[in-house]
């Protein structure tokens, strides 16, 4: 079967300039996601260069081959560089036309011009390299794990090698028979694998930046906007799955409650604007002092909570202790201003998983509530069965305590 390739380079236009659309719109709907913009305004000129080039059947015009087959290369840089924003990287503008440049000047050397076998190895090889280069820098963004982000590497991977594979075949080919090899069937068939090429493409970017913005929104769903720290619901379903996966009655969980010492006394005497960094240094520091697969948050206004899987009474103690001794010590001064703020931290435990989040926050509240009437700035701790001992009068030389135990306990 004969495939007529004037009718497939107009459904490869109409088809690039939809869905240039779409990646245009999908940028106008969510501009923080600017590379949906330079993947729509490339298919585009991908379109516009494939109409250009279905001209020639009216208009004999070498100008006019020239000059659409470059507007193709720079479609493909902008594509390279929309792979480099999508992570965050500049933009490159000389290499972006650096294709379109060589080929134009390429074009003005009269053997380049009239050599078939030149301009396809040229023109493959600048297409093959840009697409190769925009699936590096996709890949090279892996840290960002997005599902549609192998699948792009993939996909465009794939179309950079096989691009260029009739650069082989006009080097094994008689002179008079590549020209009607080309022409019949192996036009067509690059024709039509670049043609399902941009469609799973275009889907796939779509893809990339729908999980972005999915992410972004959680992790904002997630995050105390003050602190950057856990909010009240990420704490909350974070500290479930350590229920579920860690605690057993050989495996304790510690729940802390910090909550900062005369905290309207600050704000008052200070401003809230003063207030506000404090919350923020406690945040930091606790965040600094506990481990990282501790759960750390922010339950609303001074008050947070933590807590630490695979940690028993001794363990918890010197945690606790650590994060009141260097909020202490950071918070004498802040922003200029001697504070001299503290903090006041309850604790209790857990040995079994079916215990209820806020069940266990409530049992924490009551032992900080037990450190803030026996003085504030100080650990008291609340065990399962709700007997409840000052964290701090027990163990008088603090500093020593955690010095001997910073091995067992990170």
């Amino acid at each position: 079967m004969t495939l007529d390739i004037p009718t497939l380079l107009v459904v490869s236009i109409f088809v690039t300039a939809v869905l240039g659309l779409l990646l245009i719109f999908a940028w106008i709907q969510d501009r923080s996601i600017q590379a949906l913009g330079w993947w729509g305004v490339a298919y585009l000129l991908g379109g516009l260069s494939a109409g250009m080039l279905s001209l020639q059947q009216f208009i004999a015009s070498t100008i006019l081959i020239d000059f659409s087959s470059a507007l193709l290369f720079v479609a493909c840089g902008m594509s390279w560089n929309g792979a480099r924003v999508f992570d965050g990287k500049s933009v490159q503008p000389f290499p972006m036309f650096a294709g379109a440049i060589i080929w134009l000047v390429a074009c003005q050397i009269p053997g380049f011009a009239e050599s078939s076998i030149g301009r396809i190895v040229v023109s493959s090889l600048i297409i093959s390299n840009y697409t190769l280069f925009t699936a590096f820098e996709i890949w090279s963004g892996r840290g960002e794990r997005l599902n549609a982000r192998w699948p792009a590497v993939i996909v465009i991977t794939l179309h950079g090698v096989v691009f260029p594979s009739q650069v082989p075949l006009t080097m094994v080919l008689p002179g008079d028979r590549i020209a009607a090899t080309l022409t019949n069937g192996w036009i067509a068939t690059l024709a039509i694998e670049s043609l399902l090429y941009s469609i799973a493409a275009a889907f796939i970017l779509l893809e990339m930046a729908k999980e972005r913005t999915e992410r972004v929104h959680k992790e904002a769903a997630l995050i105390d906007p003050l602190t950057g720290v856990n909010n009240r619901r990420a704490i909350t379903e974070f500290a479930k799955q350590i229920l579920a996966r860690d605690v057993r009655p050989t495996k304790p969980m510690a729940i802390f409650m910090f909550d900062i010492d005369k905290f309207k006394s600050i704000n008052d005497t200070f401003g809230h604007p003063v207030g506000d960094k404090v919350i923020k240094l406690l945040a930091a520091t606790a965040k600094k002092t506990l481990r990282q697969t501790d759960v750390f948050g922010r339950l609303g206004g001074e008050e947070f909570a933590a807590f630490l899987s695979n940690t028993d009474e001794k363990g918890a103690i010197i945690a606790a202790e650590r994060v009141r001794l260097a909020f202490l010590d950071a918070a004498k001064v802040v922003d200029g201003l001697a504070i001299g703020a503290t903090v006041s931290v309850g604790v209790t435990f857990s040995t079994n998983y079916k215990d209820e989040v806020d069940d266990l926050l409530a049992r924490a509240d009551e032992a900080l509530y037990e450190a803030k009437n026996s003085g504030r700035n100080r650990v008291v701790i609340r065990s399962e069965s709700n007997a409840h001992v000052n964290a701090t009068s027990i163990v008088p030389d603090m500093h020593a305590a955690i010095s001997r135990a910073e091995v067992t306990t990170h």
